[in-house]
């Protein structure tokens, strides 16, 4: 390349969710980002994950609301914005009188349904597991539960979009493509790829780097 190697604001290493939503993100602030992933998008963790988009309940137990708010925040972002890959589903969470009090679980779920402005979601509700229909697979010892909301989402599709995305706002996507070395020279990231096709390698330079 006549000049030097390309210089771009963000370079990610990295083609799972993180790396792909890091990447969809900057581009679309404006930043000319480039990505690169030794494998193929969501080759790793990003496709063999839970696949729950839920806002972290059990962190509740440790005063970590703003974790949760947030969490609750981005799961209502992603079902406006990715209704096709992303489906609500409801949870029933037995109550064991030995356990805790059923004021403070239910006063848990009262916040988890509102601390993140929920929306499209139905509200958490008590119910008697021994009439209730959602009772019939859980033991006879449980009496009472109560059943909230968390989501499901195709991850491997999760990623794809964002990546998808990230492209058409301008950032490059490499995929096969190993980033080799990464070093700092005159203030920029000095960023080394390999092509896992052809062996060829390109230096490309970067205000700032991210491994995701």
């Amino acid at each position: 390349m006549s000049g030097g190697p390309e210089i771009v604001d963000l370079f990610v290493i990295g083609g799972g969710v993180n790396g792909a939503g890091i990447a969809r993100d900057a581009a679309g602030r404006g930043l000319s980002v480039i990505l690169c992933e030794k494998d193929d998008l969501a080759e790793g963790t990003s496709s063999r994950s839970g696949k729950l988009v839920h806002g972290g309940l059990r962190y509740l137990e440790y005063y970590e609301f703003r974790l949760v708010r947030e969490a609750l925040i981005e799961r209502e972002v992603l079902l406006e914005s990715a209704p096709h890959i992303i489906w609500p589903m409801r949870f029933v969470l037995p109550h064991s009188p030995d356990d805790r009090p059923a004021w403070l679980v239910r006063l848990g779920l009262f916040l988890y349904d509102h601390l993140g402005g929920r929306k499209r979601l139905p509200a958490t509700r008590t119910l008697d597991l021994r009439t209730a229909p959602e009772g019939a697979p859980i033991k006879d010892e449980f009496k009472r539960g109560f059943e909230y909301s968390d989501c499901w989402v195709d991850d491997a599709r999760l990623v794809l979009i964002n990546a998808l995305d990230a492209r058409e706002r301008g950032a490059k996507i490499f995929t096969r493509t190993a980033c080799t070395a990464a070093r700092r020279e005159g203030g920029l990231w000095s960023v080394e790829m390999r092509d896992g096709k052809t062996g060829v390698k390109t230096t490309v330079r970067a205000r700032a780097l991210v491994t995701a």
